[in-house]
């Protein structure tokens, strides 16, 4: 009877997949271009997780109007003030830390802001505006013609000598 049942289920299994669709193959780039990266919710770039600056050049080379100014300019920040900072892209977003130690900060596109996360944030002086859920974590958002670079800067490299968040 057990053989029965296993050849059924076989066989139901083999008739499943014969008649399956064969999946849409993703279009390739034409004359060598690359294709602009898919922009998800409120804008923000889906960009293949990885690790190394090629990836956060991307995403914020795909950040739309002048999300991607404020994206390039956080990024400079970031490097001037944490020299040899570890960067990655992850859950679409770019990370910044210490090689060995973690992570310390990540920002986010939404449809009218960036949102800069602070993983250790309550730790800063002063501290960044927005609450989270998560006692520690601390958010900024940052508008349109914005950005205070200077405390940017402060939170930045006080960020970079806390503990990293490990992810």
């Amino acid at each position: 009877m057990a053989d029965h049942r296993s050849e059924k289920s076989a066989k139901a299994a083999a008739e499943r997949v014969a008649t399956t669709k064969p999946r849409k193959a993703a279009p390739t780039p034409q004359s060598g271009k690359q294709a602009k990266p898919a922009l998800l919710a409120g804008g923000n770039p889906q960009i293949a997780k990885a690790e190394g600056d090629a990836p956060v050049q991307a995403y914020i080379a795909a950040m739309p109007g002048w999300k991607s100014d404020v994206g390039r300019r956080l990024d400079a920040i970031i490097m001037r003030t944490v020299p040899g900072v570890h960067k990655a892209v992850k859950w679409n977003s770019p990370f910044y830390g210490i090689e060995g130690q973690g992570w310390f900060l990540s920002f986010h596109v939404f449809t009218r802001y960036v949102k800069v996360t602070f993983f250790r944030g309550a730790s800063l002086d002063p501290v960044p505006p927005g609450e989270s859920k998560h006692k520690d974590v601390r958010y900024l958002d940052i508008y349109e013609d914005q950005l205070n670079e200077a405390q940017f800067a402060a939170w930045v490299k006080q960020a970079s000598q806390l503990p990293g968040e490990r992810m």
